[in-house]
């Protein structure tokens, strides 16, 4: 899937299910927020994913993938993994604030969820239809309906993850997802054999 500009992502960027606030700061104005990595801080290679919750290609990766790349390299030390989410549309906005409503301990649980359960919940007819299927997401993973109400009704730490996302992807070229950074070199979307050749490569470099 394809990135769309950073004025699109901004455009979509003021409507979330629970009303967000329709004004908001640019989001070059807003803070930035922290990577929230898997794994060891020591690994001695880092992986970095951009991903979009609406996109079926991220969905084929954590379900085909990512279970190999976490078992094999993230936890067995060997490799430090990072999310980094990118925003094409208002449902996939209104993922990523209920993947990180939970905190950053629950963010690869509520992540997984949303990937696994993507044709579900985006099958939704209307906004308010998907925002219902996203609270039943947060639900099973023990959050509350006011917990997930505030967080939708963030408006300040949504600009944050838009600025966050625009900032990440320009800096590292990103055009579509999922795209990988892998020990610094980007690595487009691959086979697991082929992929898992890059990371070996790049392990043996590191040692």
């Amino acid at each position: 899937m394809l990135i769309r500009s950073a004025a699109a992502a901004l455009a979509f960027a003021l409507a979330a299910p629970a009303a967000m606030a329709q004004e908001a700061a640019p989001a070059a104005q807003a803070e930035t927020l922290p990577d929230i990595s898997l794994g060891s801080d020591d690994a001695p290679l880092t992986v970095i994913e951009y991903a979009s919750f609406t996109c079926g290609h991220c969905a084929n990766f954590h379900a085909e993938t990512w279970p190999k790349l976490k078992a094999e390299y993230v936890d067995t030390g060997k490799v430090k993994f990072i999310q980094r989410d990118v925003y094409f549309d208002q449902p996939g906005l209104w993922a990523g604030v209920l993947a990180r409503c939970g905190g950053d301990e629950k963010f690869y649980a509520v992540s997984d969820m949303l990937f696994d359960e993507q044709k579900d919940w985006l099958a939704g007819g209307t906004g308010e239809e998907i925002a219902a299927n996203l609270r039943k997401i947060g639900l099973k993973a023990g959050m509350t309906e006011e917990q997930m109400t505030a967080c939708w009704e963030d408006t300040a730490k949504a600009e944050r993850l838009i600025a966050t996302f625009q900032q990440n992807a320009t800096a590292d070229g990103i055009e579509a997802t999922p795209t990988f950074i892998i020990g610094g070199e980007k690595v487009m979307n691959q086979p697991w054999e082929d992929m898992k050749e890059i990371i070996d490569g790049k392990l043996a470099e590191a040692n």
